[in-house]
């Protein structure tokens, strides 16, 4: 878990410091250059609000950080693993190759071995982290205002159409839709439970979604409409507001979001996703206690079906409510991941009353 490490401030300290105490042990990624790196490395220190800190290489990786070309986080587990220290290499020397477990067999691995120390040591395979790698180069090609031409060979691919198509499962519209400057802005935020992606115009929030959410497609289709097609790659002032925010939550500093927001829902479902907001965070609510708060006990679904409706995760805590039983129930970002965030809450919980 994020938090068996020491607090933000102590391992700040000690990347400032280079402390080879937690050498293996910690890592920290860096929001503005979208690196990870051992607090070691020499490279010049980055301000503690773009800093977020993971026990495990797998969880950098997960959150869609690169590692350092400058302390090569990743040099330990593959001195440790001459299978690792292989693949690494060849992945280095051809990062645009659509690597598949058929190129793994042909290098002479065997296949269940390299998944094994690829999973011990990074938390996924050698192909998954060989994907991401290629796809979120393309993406930032295009948010540096590269054609599409150029993020599909930037990631490795040799057909159009299939660079479109992969990128279309990742963030739900296809590259060419989501290029140059347009009322909505679209943009790429890494934390440590997985990467999301914004959308915001000038003044205002519209969207804040995990990468994976099956309904991400649809709810980027509906803003498309809204905006009438002019979405583009880029970043407006309430995406950095939102990225800054979720930094300090996920550093364990604030569980505060004073973003500003556009909510495109009815009367009562703006009505339910207010109630969420009330909720303080480390607590949880029904569906049922929902509905009597906002004077409708009798509209238990309803409520259901606008807390599925939300479209700006976190900020407005859906994952903050609970079956009657007080079992987990659907969560679009996956059940595991509304777990993590009720885990990362209870410390807000917890320094409440000293607050």
């Amino acid at each position: 878990m994020l938090f068996d490490l020491p607090d933000h401030d102590t391992l700040y300290r000690a990347l400032i410091d280079r402390d080879d105490r937690y050498e293996g042990r910690a890592f920290v990624c860096v929001a503005t250059t979208g690196v990870f790196c051992r607090l070691t490395c020499p490279a010049r220190k980055p301000l503690a609000g773009n800093c977020s800190f993971h026990a495990t290489i797998g969880e950098c990786i997960e959150a869609g950080f690169r590692p350092c070309k400058r302390c090569h986080p990743l040099q330990p587990a593959a001195a440790a693993d001459p299978v690792i220290a292989a693949l690494l290499a060849a992945l280095d020397e051809r990062p645009e190759r659509r690597w598949s477990e058929g190129d793994v067999a042909r290098l002479g691995f065997d296949l269940s071995t390299v998944r094994r120390s690829f999973k011990r040591h990074f938390g996924m395979t050698f192909i998954e982290m060989a994907r991401q790698r290629r796809l979120r180069e393309g993406f930032e090609t295009l948010a540096l205002g590269g054609s599409v031409i150029a993020a599909q060979q930037e990631a490795g691919f040799e057909s159009a159409s299939a660079f479109r198509a992969a990128f279309a499962r990742l963030i739900g519209r296809a590259p060419g839709e989501l290029t140059g400057r347009g009322l909505l802005l679209a943009d790429w935020i890494a934390t440590p439970i997985g990467d999301m992606l914004s959308l915001s115009s000038a003044s205002q929030l519209h969207l804040l979604e995990f990468i994976d959410r099956r309904a991400l497609p649809t709810e980027l289709g509906k803003l498309a409409a809204l905006a009438k097609g002019e979405i583009g790659i880029g970043s407006y002032a309430p995406t950095e507001q939102i990225r800054a925010e979720l930094g300090r939550f996920f550093a364990g500093k604030s569980a505060e979001f004073a973003t500003p927001l556009a909510l495109h829902g009815s009367a009562f479902t703006r009505a339910v996703w207010a109630e969420l907001r009330q909720i303080p965070p480390g607590e949880t609510r029904s569906y049922g206690e929902i509905a009597r708060r906002i004077g409708q006990p009798a509209a238990v679904r309803a409520v259901a079906r606008a807390n599925g409706a939300n479209q700006l995760a976190l900020i407005i805590p859906c994952h903050r409510v609970i079956g009657a039983d007080g079992a987990l129930t659907g969560y679009g970002g996956g059940l595991w991941r509304k777990q993590k965030l009720l885990d990362i809450e209870q410390q807000f919980a917890r320094a409440a009353p000293a607050a």
